[in-house]
């Protein structure tokens, strides 16, 4: 902007909301072109040159604070100069007494600490700490062991353990009595156990004989069949009945049924028949009615009896003993057990000679009532035997595991004796 050249003399007043300006010319290109647009364009001219004043106002403030900023800058920059200075030389005094300092205190030949360390802890030093709390702790435990010895050794009324080397030893000798006394007579029980166990080893070994008796007679050729037909061989004599092997004889539909008891027939005409089906495997339930149907169709029968080994092979669904139809019942029974495996299959030969000699001889004098009541007590205690049977064998393997309770009880037996008799020596030595 060029200076002004006013008309007149131009006055500047500073008011509260601005600064008035009287009789001022401005000769510039660039503002006069200004107004000359703005007043072309339809703009107010007065606008455009408070504009430009405003405008050239904030450059000419911000343009005084850059050069402020500059002037505080230089000054600033001259006076950290001589405060960085100052401040080196103060801090490499400093450094060079602190180093001296350091050396004097912690120096590793010649320093205050390496010397007080060499005095108070050195090996080669009288007066260390540790050589001293070596003596001290050597001194007290040599007081301390003679002091233990001779509450342990004296037994004088001074000393406070007399009185309990003297109950102790009493205590050891009476646990020592009681002990001898309790082991006579758990060897007493022992004995009577090993004769026990000895006894049932021995029927074990009849047991097992006569196992291998049967199984040498069954490798010979006897079959299960066979010893269905001894067993009611044997019951069928006692009554007076005739018993007769047919597995390998043709009926009149063919080889159904293996064995045939004629009731009465050991001492006249026969009053009725019994076929007896012996299998030693599982069938259906449907399957086993037919083959005992069959059975009393091919051998003229009146009653049929299917005899299994075990329940396992039993029909499903089926217990034995009970009636089928009237005519026909399932029963177990086992050739390899003793006779008390033979109940079931005397109750079942029993019970169908009753039904077969009521059918036969007619019902009048025959108490059809009482003879349920006495097959269904047979059953019940056919039951009771066979719980029993179960509870010996779970006995015996609870007399083989009290065996090796036994043994077990002898070895801690043996170690208390040991304990005691350790015990009674050192109560023994402190007292000599």
């Amino acid at each position: 902007m060029e200076a002004a050249a006013p008309l007149h003399t131009p006055r500047v007043r500073v008011v509260p909301d601005g600064v008035q300006i009287d009789n001022l010319l401005v000769v510039d290109e660039c503002a006069l072109r200004l107004v000359r647009e703005r007043q072309e364009a339809g703009d107010d001219p007065i606008k455009a040159i408070l504009d430009a004043i405003e405008i050239g106002a904030r450059v000419l403030d911000r343009e005084q604070t850059a050069a402020n900023a500059e002037f505080v800058k230089a000054e600033f920059e001259k006076v950290s100069r001589s405060v960085e200075a100052e401040f080196g030389e103060r801090a490499r005094a400093v450094s060079e007494g602190l180093e001296r300092q350091i050396s004097e205190v912690f120096g590793p030949e010649n320093g205050h600490l390496a010397k007080a360390f060499e005095r108070y802890f050195s090996d080669e030093s009288s007066a260390a700490v540790q050589h001293r709390v070596h003596a001290l702790v050597t001194e007290v435990m040599a007081k301390s062991r003679n002091d233990l010895l001779k509450q342990f050794s004296g037994d004088d009324a001074a000393n406070p353990l007399a009185g309990f080397q003297k109950a102790t030893l009493a205590i050891v000798r009476d646990a020592s009595d009681r002990q001898d006394k309790r082991m006579q007579g758990v060897m007493e029980q022992m004995t009577a156990i090993q004769l026990e166990l000895q006894q049932l080893r021995d029927g074990e070994e009849s047991a097992a004989a006569l196992a291998q008796e049967r199984e040498r007679g069954t490798a010979k050729g006897r079959t299960y069949e066979e010893g269905v037909l001894d067993a009611i061989d044997a019951i069928a004599a006692a009554q007076g009945d005739s018993c007769v092997g047919v597995g390998d004889t043709p009926g009149a539909d063919g080889k159904k049924g293996d064995v045939i008891v004629e009731i009465d027939g050991a001492h006249g005409p026969a009053r009725g028949r019994i076929v007896f089906e012996a299998k030693n495997s599982k069938l259906s339930r449907p399957a086993a009615l037919l083959e005992l149907d069959a059975a009393i169709a091919s051998r003229d029968a009146d009653y049929a009896v299917l005899v299994v080994p075990s329940e396992e092979h039993l029909p499903a669904k089926s217990h034995q003993l009970r009636e089928l139809n009237g005519d026909k019942l399932f029963v177990i029974y086992d050739p390899a057990e003793d006779s008390a495996g033979r109940l079931g299959l005397e109750v079942a030969y029993s019970l169908a000679r009753a039904r077969v000699t009521a059918k036969r001889g007619g019902s009048e004098g025959i108490d059809t009532t009482a003879i349920g009541e006495l097959v269904e007590r047979a059953i019940a205690s056919l039951e009771q035997v066979r719980t029993v049977k179960t509870h010996l064998t779970k006995a015996k393997g609870s007399i083989e595991d009290a065996r090796g309770l036994v043994e077990a009880m002898s070895t801690t037996v043996r170690e208390h004796l040991d304990e005691l008799d350790r015990l009674a020596r050192v109560g023994v030595a402190s007292q000599d």
